[in-house]
């Protein structure tokens, strides 16, 4: 196993949901609605990701 246990992981998905949230609001506010869609799918992303990290993390510690 890696020796970052889902640390890679858990940053890249905080990464990929603050640039959704940022997308998000920016669609919002420019009223985009492709752009507010991007958000989402980011946001998404990067729970995902730091729910992979997560894992990692917990099967690492057994």
């Amino acid at each position: 196993m890696s020796e970052d246990n889902g640390l890679k992981d858990k940053v890249k998905g905080g990464m990929n949901k603050m640039k959704g949230e940022a997308k998000d609001k920016a669609g919002d506010m420019a009223n985009k609605s492709d752009l507010k869609a991007e958000g989402k799918k980011d946001k998404a992303k990067g729970s995902l990701q730091k729910g992979v990290g997560k894992t990692k993390d917990k099967l690492s510690d057994d």
